[in-house]
């Protein structure tokens, strides 16, 4: 019996992909913290792939494992969308991994989706009772009372994670939480006042450099 056919290449939609050129510590601890698969080490390349069907994921992280040296950190298949993550030391062996996964899909990176913020909020001052619901959801660094809360929103959610790493490469802020799958990507920061300040513009920053196809926002529920 022939294998079967693979998904036509006119149904996958290529929601997100990014290129992460160094890990930083929070986040890759974070990570760690969160992934099944193997793990990733801060000063490491990431990619960070998202598409639909979800299923289709499996035969791209195939594909990437065998035509390059990268890691697998994180799969999921969703209830919508497939989500991988593979990281390596040598940013080359984390970009060829990114052509094979295009190629296997007929994409083109400029034919993800283009990032939406719907939520960019900082609280200062935060009440300790606030900071310690914060904490007790959060798999990363805590929070503490009067410190300043970021909270980011994007669609769609793979995009949470680049947020993330260019917001703790830009200030001495603490990763709470990254959410990087599902409906919606979500990222919580916490720390000094100023310090999240330059964070927040760093995360928006680098979503606003992400170029891709217009993101209208009818497919987020």
């Amino acid at each position: 019996m022939s294998a079967p056919a693979p998904a036509a290449l006119g149904t996958v939609d290529l929601r997100t992909f990014t290129f992460i050129d160094i890990l930083q510590p929070q986040l890759a601890s974070f990570i760690a913290t969160v992934a099944q698969g193997y793990l990733p080490v801060e000063g490491q390349a990431s990619l960070y792939v998202e598409v639909a069907p979800g299923i289709v994921i499996n035969r791209l992280t195939d594909s990437a494992l065998k035509k390059t040296r990268v890691a697998p950190g994180m799969q999921i298949v969703e209830r919508a969308y497939g989500i991988l993550e593979v990281h390596e030391f040598d940013q080359g062996e984390v970009r060829a991994a990114g052509a094979a996964i295009l190629d296997g899909i007929g994409r083109k990176e400029k034919d993800r989706l283009r990032p939406r913020v719907l939520t960019n909020e900082m609280i200062t001052g935060t009440s300790p009772y606030h900071t310690m619901l914060i904490n007790r959801m959060r798999h990363g660094n805590m929070i503490l009372g009067n410190e300043t809360l970021y909270t980011l929103e994007v669609h769609p959610a793979g995009y949470a994670m680049i947020a993330a790493n260019e917001a703790e490469k830009a200030a001495a802020v603490n990763v709470l939480e990254v959410v990087a799958f599902g409906a919606f990507g979500r990222v919580y920061l916490g720390g000094p006042e100023a310090e999240i300040q330059a964070a927040a513009r760093a995360a928006i920053a680098a979503l606003e450099g992400i170029e891709g196809r217009e993101n209208t926002g009818k497919e987020e529920r």
